[in-house]
């Protein structure tokens, strides 16, 4: 057993939701222009929040990156700090940025497995849709202007933002010029555990880790069928990648979803996509949800640092 799940829980919705924290950090937006606005989706507009440092003209070139915040397919919104704090960090070093608010799934029953019947509500595709959808706006808006657009986003946010590259790759659409992947879940079902991974998340660190019960559900639950779980748009773990774009990943050292960034990092090898991938020592999962921690910081620099450098990389993993 990796964990308790109720622990677990517990845990991930104050992660998510703010809940049972003393006090939620300061983002300063100092000199920062922030601007609500939607783009056009598959059935109806898309919110995003757009950042840019203040005074830098409409038509200037800048990176830019479509940003997709994580919450387990289901939690999460643009005031989380895993959308607003990344945002206002990397358009401070002089990205543009592009949060998206996709429509996100209804909350799943962790103990217990859905039917084989499919699940009503919001499910696969539309969230998907939805980044895809707002990747495809901006990318619009940008090309009079020269500018590169990335696309990314952390935990299921890592995941749609993959899924929304491999699909463009394999329907003829354009791919961003990278992705920045963090602590994703790539796969519909968690890939083994090595030995060297159970070593980091024993002890204490076990009450707050990713059972592979739990990513089962949590996937059954964002696909809505038992035929979308292996589709490779809504997982693309474990599936031909040939064609994605250059990747940036960053996974957290104390996390059992670092199983998935494993195998994604190696399957993307495999394909001959370039990528530069950092194990932040001492992080665990959502470290980009927690600004002013040496793991939101090293997040942050390894972005920037990267977007930096010219896209056309070797893999420096």
């Amino acid at each position: 057993m990796i964990e308790r799940t109720e622990d677990h829980l517990g845990a991930y919705r104050r992660v998510r939701t703010g809940r049972g924290r003393a006090r939620r950090p300061f983002v300063d937006t100092a000199g920062l222009d922030i601007r609500h606005d939607t783009v056009d989706g598959s059935t109806g507009a898309v919110p995003v929040r757009r950042y840019r440092t203040s005074g830098v003209g409409e038509g200037s070139v800048a990176p830019t990156v479509v940003w997709v915040h994580g919450g387990a397919f289901s939690h999460g919104g643009l005031d989380q700090l895993e959308s607003h704090a990344v945002a206002v960090a990397l358009a401070r070093g002089g990205v543009d940025v592009v949060a998206v608010d996709y429509r996100r799934v209804p909350p799943w029953n962790p103990f217990r497995d859905a039917g084989p019947a499919p699940l009503a509500g919001i499910r696969y595709p539309l969230p998907l849709d939805d980044v895809a959808a707002s990747f495809e706006a901006v990318l619009a808006a940008v090309d009079a202007a020269g500018g590169a657009v990335f696309l990314g986003g952390a935990s299921a946010g890592a995941c749609l933002s993959a899924a929304a590259s491999l699909r463009a790759v394999r329907t003829g659409r354009r791919v961003p010029a990278g992705l920045l992947l963090a602590y994703g879940t790539y796969h519909a079902e968690l890939p083994p555990i090595t030995s060297e991974l159970r070593s980091r998340i024993r002890g204490r660190h076990s009450l707050v880790q990713f059972r592979p019960a739990t990513v089962r559900r949590m996937n059954r639950n964002y696909a809505g069928t038992v035929e979308a779980v292996r589709d490779p748009f809504a997982f693309p773990g474990g599936h031909d990648l040939t064609g994605m774009p250059p990747v940036l990943m960053l996974d957290a050292d104390r996390d059992s979803l670092r199983a998935s960034g494993d195998a994604f990092a190696d399957g993307l090898a495999a394909a001959g996509v370039p990528v530069e991938r950092h194990v932040i020592a001492g992080s665990t999962h959502g470290f980009l949800d927690r600004p002013r921690t040496d793991g939101f910081d090293e997040g942050i620099d390894r972005m920037r640092a990267w977007l930096a450098r010219p896209t056309e990389r070797t893999d420096s993993a």
